[in-house]
């Protein structure tokens, strides 16, 4: 017992040394954190505070969570990267019981040698202080005691509440109660009359809806730091097209092709996917967000839809391409591919500052149209139809889909230009039309005069993939043992 004890005090005092020893160099800097919540609080009006929560750690089965991820807000100010924490960003300076004054101030889960053991290490409140640079950090079971007067302040702005965390019960200062407590303290109404779900004027001083165009503005506008790692996030991303694309052939799983592209994530050290990798076959390509990918055997009439994008340091890339599983694309799926691409180049053309995202969707659309209607496959150019369903542009950054405004296009905002068309089986057109799904989508960056075009290096003009096809892949010789005949 008294060396399992030993063992336990060594690991913990070395914890958070072997922690900065054992990770990659290149996340973002205590600065750059720092510099953003000062941004905020440029932002925040008068006499107010923003608080944010981490994200609630979620049950993937039994006694198994599924991977923590950061609440992307709480990173963006921090690099904390633990959950069970709340942080208080304020307007102006505030006053403690010793008389120091703060701006900002933060609850962390602390040290614990036993948990530490099972599901590794943490920084507590000290480790905080020293590697994230927030000089008030606190153990989260003070929060509880501590004793600021949120009625003072014109306003307390926040993301409001799912009602959807889990109360641990051995830990008095899990997530639950940190927002258990946080209600209590600025008098939290019983029901979201007033809240979330009532935009009109409130009555109280609680702000759930301020932050989402302020942290819009905030995120949509990407740093140097923010744009280093988007853009390894997109180089890492097209590195997986380039290989899938050599590595292809029919007989093939659709869960085979998503295995390329994440090991490739993963050489690359990517920790994680911007999203659930999309993978569909045929006329899996004509559901928009398929992530079953459970085709077993692709045949060589189909066209693939791979839209993947692998999150580095937190920020994601989202790259979409099509391919012909023979390594050639028919007649028909050339003609609705290269249709695709003239409108993606359409809008690449005015992809701008200025330019609005409406705009872009409606370049895309104005060609896929007098496309379809030129190929018969609707009537006319103003013919309503479901083969072109969604928009063509979003925002990419710390969520895939980031938040931003969706008017102006304004510089260093990171967007995608993602035109598609789906023709499912039993279409009213010609057969021959069926199953071809085709999207293809790029990153850019937007820069003073126009854009940059980041995720170039895949592999998007017809020419282009087809010679790539032909490469040969580091994965023509690996050939697994067949696991039946093993019996």
């Amino acid at each position: 017992m008294k060396n399992i004890a030993l063992f336990l005090s060594i690991l913990f005092a070395h914890a958070v040394f072997a922690q900065t020893a054992d990770e990659p160099k290149d996340f973002l800097t205590k600065e750059f954190h720092k510099e953003r919540r000062q941004k905020l609080r440029e932002k925040l009006p008068p006499n107010s505070v923003a608080v944010f929560f981490a994200n609630a750690v979620r049950n993937r089965s039994n006694d198994v969570d599924y991977v923590y991820h950061q609440d992307p807000n709480f990173f963006y100010f921090t690099g904390y990267k633990e959950p069970n924490s709340v942080l208080l960003i304020f307007k102006d300076k505030q006053t403690a019981n010793n008389g120091k004054q703060y701006d900002e101030i933060i609850f962390v889960q602390p040290r614990n040698e036993r948990a530490e053991m099972w599901t590794g290490r943490r920084l507590g409140d000290s480790g905080v202080k020293a590697r994230l640079g927030l000089e008030n950090a606190f153990n989260n079971k003070e929060f509880k005691k501590y004793n600021v007067d949120f009625s003072k302040f014109d306003q307390i702005l926040f993301i409001d509440f799912e009602n959807d965390v889990r109360n641990e019960p051995y830990d008095s200062a899990d997530l639950y109660d940190l927002i258990d407590q946080f209600k209590a303290k600025v008098n939290y109404p019983s029901t979201k009359s007033g809240l979330a779900l009532n935009r009109e004027p409130q009555k109280n001083n609680l702000n759930t809806t301020g932050l989402v165009d302020i942290m819009g503005s905030l995120r949509s506008i990407k740093a140097k730091e923010e744009l280093d790692l988007i853009k390894k996030a997109v180089k890492i991303s097209c590195a997986g097209q380039v290989e899938v694309m050599k590595a292809m052939k029919p007989g093939m799983s659709e869960r085979e092709i998503q295995g390329i592209h994440e090991y490739v994530f993963k050489k690359y050290q990517a920790e994680d996917l911007g999203y659930p990798s999309i993978v569909g076959a045929g006329h899996n390509g004509c559901i928009l967000h398929y992530i079953d990918n459970y085709k077993p055997n692709i045949t060589t009439k189909e066209l693939i839809l791979m839209d993947l994008g692998a999150e580095y340091r937190g920020y994601t890339a989202d790259i979409t391409r099509t391919i012909p599983v023979s390594g050639k694309f028919s007649p028909e799926q050339k003609q609705i591919y290269e249709l695709v691409l003239k409108a993606q180049e359409e809008a690449m053309k005015t992809c701008k500052p200025g330019t609005s995202f409406a705009e872009l969707t409606a370049i895309t659309r104005t060609v896929i149209n007098k496309g379809l209607k030129d190929l018969g496959i609707i009537k006319s150019e103003t013919e309503q139809h479901t083969y072109y369903p969604h928009g063509c542009c979003h925002h990419i950054g710390l969520d895939v889909h980031d938040w931003g405004p969706y008017d102006k296009l304004q510089e260093n905002m990171v967007i995608t230009i993602e035109p598609g068309i789906y023709i499912p089986e039993n279409a009213p057109c010609d057969k021959k039309w069926w199953s071809i799904a085709v999207r293809i989508e790029d990153d850019f960056l937007i820069t003073k005069d126009g854009n940059e075009h980041i995720s170039a290096s895949a592999p998007r003009k017809v020419e282009e993939i087809e010679a790539t096809m032909k490469l040969p892949s580091p994965l023509d010789d690996f050939i697994l043992p067949d696991l039946e005949k093993g019996k």
